[in-house]
C-alpha cells in the first residue's frame, strides 16, 4: 500500500468565546448603509451613484450557510462608523496575538497527541494572512509551547494549512524533523471588508493544530497520510494585496483592494470542477473510487460550492456525515476550515476509514491529504 508513513497524531481547535450572529451584523451593516446612502443622496438622484443595498440574515444563510461566526472583537465591527474590530498593539515583549491563536490549539493538539512542547524539533504555521513578515511567527510558538529544532510560516491563501501539512510531513519523511507541530492561526477579521455587502459575512476567526509523527510512534487511532498532492494555477479572482509597499503610495495606500476581494461567481464557476478533478483524480492514484472515502472534509468557504463538489465527487448528493459542514458555527476561517472540520469530524470513523482533506482557496491553489484511520 502507497503510504507516506507519517500520521496525524493529535489534533485541537480553539476560538475565541466572542460570538457574532447574523442578525446584529445586519443590523449594523444596514445602519452603515443607510448613512452613506444618506451621505450621497444628491449623486445617487443625480443618477451618478449607485445607492448601497441592505443585507438580511436570509440572505447570508442562502449565500452562504453561515448563521454564526467567532471573532476577535465585535464592538468595533457592529460600529457603523468603525466596521473594522478593535484589536489594540501588543508590546514587542508580548506574545503576538497570532501567536497566542496557535499557541492556543497547540496545547490542544499536544494534549491529543499524548506529547509535550519539546517532543517537537519543527513547527510549520500556515494561514491566509501573516500579521508580521519576520521573525517568522512559527519560531514565537515555538519558542511559546517549548519545543526544539526550527519553524518557518508558509503563505498559500485558503490552502496554507493542508500545505504547512504536506510540508512538516515530508520533513518527516526526509530525516530533516522527528515530529512536527502545524499551526493555523486564523485571524482573518481584520483583512475583511466589511462595508461590502456580497462578503461582509463572510469570515470568522479560529485556529487549529496537528501534530505529525512517523506511524509507528503515533498513538493508536492516529490517522495515516496515505499521500498528498497539491496544484497552483494562477487567478486574479481572490486577493488581497496588503503589503510592505503599501506605504510607497501614498495615493492607493488605504484602497480597499488592501483588504479581501473576490470575484465570487466566477471562483465558483472555476473552482467547482477544478477542485472536483483534483480529489477525484486523487483518489483514483490509490485505485479506490470516491465512495469507498468514509469522510470528505472540505474547504469551508461556502456550503453551496462545498454541496454541489460533493455531488460531484459521489454522483448524488452527500449525505452530512459524509462532508460535514462547520460554516453555520465557525463562518468561513480560511485555511483552517477543513482542518477544523476533520478535527470536529473524524473520531467516530472506525479503524481502516479513509478520508479526504481537501482545500481550495486564492491563488488558486488546491490542496489534499488522503487519510487512513490506523
Amino acid at each position: 500500500m502507497t503510504t507516506t508513513g507519517i500520521a496525524i497524531s493529535g489534533h485541537g481547535v480553539w476560538h475565541p468565546d466572542t460570538v457574532l450572529g447574523n442578525d446584529e451584523l445586519v443590523v449594523a451593516f444596514n445602519e452603515f448603509v443607510r448613512r452613506d446612502n444618506l451621505k450621497h443622496a444628491d449623486e445617487i438622484a443625480a443618477g451618478t451613484r449607485q445607492p448601497l443595498k441592505d443585507s438580511g440574515s436570509e440572505f447570508i444563510v442562502r449565500a452562504s450557510g453561515i448563521i454564526n461566526r467567532y471573532v476577535e472583537d465585535k464592538t468595533g465591527l457592529l460600529d457603523p462608523d468603525r466596521m473594522c474590530p478593535n484589536i489594540p498593539d501588543r508590546p514587542e515583549s508580548q506574545i503576538s496575538i497570532q501567536a497566542e491563536y496557535a499557541r492556543n490549539a497547540a496545547v490542544k493538539a499536544l494534549a491529543s497527541a499524548g506529547r509535550a512542547g519539546e517532543d517537537i524539533d519543527l513547527v510549520v504555521l500556515g494561514c491566509s494572512n501573516l500579521q508580521r513578515l519576520y521573525p517568522a511567527i512559527a519560531i514565537e510558538v515555538q519558542d511559546a509551547v517549548g519545543a526544539r529544532g526550527y519553524g518557518f510560516d508558509v503563505a498559500i491563501g485558503c490552502s496554507a494549512a493542508t500545505g504547512a501539512t504536506i510540508m512538516a510531513s515530508q520533513a518527516i519523511q526526509t530525516g530533516a524533523a522527528k515530529r512536527a507541530l502545524v499551526v493555523v492561526p486564523e485571524l482573518t477579521t481584520p483583512h475583511m471588508n466589511w462595508r461590502e455587502r456580497d462578503s461582509h459575512f463572510i469570515f470568522g476567526d479560529a485556529s487549529v493544530a496537528f501534530v505529525l509523527e512517523k506511524v509507528e510512534t503515533a498513538r493508536p487511532g492516529s490517522w495515516e497520510i496515505l499521500s498528498s498532492k497539491m496544484m497552483s494555477k494562477w487567478s486574479n479572482n481572490i486577493r488581497n494585496n496588503a503589503g510592505y509597499t503599501d506605504r510607497c503610495d501614498p495615493s492607493t495606500q488605504f484602497n480597499i483592494d488592501k483588504l479581501f476581494h473576490q470575484n465570487g461567481r466566477r471562483v465558483f464557476k472555476d473552482v467547482v470542477p477544478l477542485a472536483e478533478k483534483f480529489i477525484v483524480d486523487h483518489i483514483a492514484a490509490h485505485d479506490l473510487v470516491p465512495t469507498q472515502v468514509s469522510r470528505y472534509w472540505l474547504h469551508q468557504a461556502n456550503k453551496n460550492m462545498n454541496d454541489l463538489i460533493a455531488k460531484r465527487i459521489l454522483g448524488r448528493p452527500a449525505r452530512p456525515d459524509e462532508a460535514p459542514v462547520i460554516l453555520d458555527e465557525f463562518g468561513n476561517t480560511a485555511s483552517a476550515g477543513s482542518p477544523i472540520a476533520f478535527t470536529l469530524h473524524n473520531e467516530d470513523l472506525p479503524r481502516g476509514s479513509y478520508g479526504m482533506m481537501s482545500s481550495f482557496g486564492a491563488g488558486y491553489s488546491l490542496g489534499s491529504l488522503l487519510l487512513q484511520r490506523s
